[in-house]
């Protein structure tokens, strides 16, 4: 999802390929889905003592299985789109079309990551190992969605909203009163920033028949659709936080997070291309961490 070009001089060595290959797969996004599964494993422990600490084992399997997931997933997609990033201007540079790193080494990577993921989540317990080949069929299978249906907008959202339901799964180990209103607000919440991150690829996308909503409905369609995903996004959110008891801490904290998006959507008004930095990497990711605060804070004053 980064359009980030990478550095000019091929890496040498297991260490600089590694290094390689986390810039290619920008490993510091991982913080987006991170408060939310941190939030989902708060709220599964919130019974616990102290409040919300599932204990140091589970919080490094879950935080294992939350960085392998994503690391897997997204060296595939690169992967698969290394032709289609090739032809592209705005990701030509990336590590793959640039040949600075070779498609068997992102493929062992990718294989490296999976199973470990698999492993990690069947240390977690029966039910986490059982659904984590699912899990992963669904995050992989999101690279080959924008060649099939306008809908990947929302596979991208789904792959994420995973996160809290794996973590619950991990601390309870049932899905039963699984946390589906925060799951619902990070789908939500994912698609609506990727609908506006589309839109610098719409005009690519459009020539190349790939099935986009940013390319379909334009700026302006694409910019109204992402407004309404987040404002259900904080619905959503707002159900959570009556059905958990969450209090006001919670909602003074989703004001906030509502400001955020409401800024984020201000600064790409009009379809202005050159601002999508500044709304998805810089105001987004602070949503994700005003949202988990709150509701940490809610938990551990309750």
């Amino acid at each position: 999802m980064s359009g980030a070009a990478p550095a000019a001089a091929a890496p040498r060595g297991f260490g600089g390929r590694l290094r390689a290959v986390l810039a290619m797969i920008a490993f510091p996004h991982t913080l987006f889905a991170l408060p939310f599964a941190l939030f989902g494993t708060m709220l599964a422990a919130r019974e616990a003592t102290p409040p919300g600490w599932p204990g140091w084992r589970a919080l490094a399997l879950i935080l294992g299985c939350l960085v392998t997931a994503r690391s897997a997933a997204m060296a595939y997609n690169r992967l698969v789109d290394h032709r289609l990033d090739a032809e592209n201007p705005r990701t030509a540079g990336r590590h793959l079309p640039a040949g600075l790193l070779s498609r068997a080494w992102v493929g062992g990577f990718v294989i490296v990551t999976a199973t470990l993921f698999i492993a990690l989540a069947t240390l977690l317990g029966p039910l986490a190992g059982k659904l984590a080949p699912f899990a992963l069929a669904w995050l992989l299978g999101y690279s080959h969605a924008k060649r099939f249906t306008v809908a990947s907008h929302f596979w991208l959202g789904l792959s994420l909203a995973i996160a809290p339901i794996g973590a619950w799964v991990a601390v309870r180990g049932t899905l039963a009163g699984a946390p589906w209103l925060l799951a619902a607000a990070v789908l939500l919440w994912v698609a609506g920033f990727d609908l506006i991150y589309a839109l610098q690829d719409a005009a690519f996308d459009r020539a190349r028949g790939l099935y986009s909503l940013a390319a379909r409905l334009g700026a302006q369609g694409a910019l109204r659709l992402a407004a309404l995903c987040h404002l259900g996004m904080l619905l959503a959110l707002a159900g959570l936080g009556v059905q958990q008891g969450l209090g006001l801490p919670f909602h003074a904290g989703l004001a906030l997070a509502a400001i955020l998006l409401f800024w984020e959507h201000r600064v790409v008004r009009g379809g202005e291309l050159a601002r999508i930095d500044l709304a998805f990497f810089r105001l987004n990711s602070w949503v994700g961490v005003t949202v988990f605060a709150a509701g940490a804070l809610a938990i551990l004053l309750a």
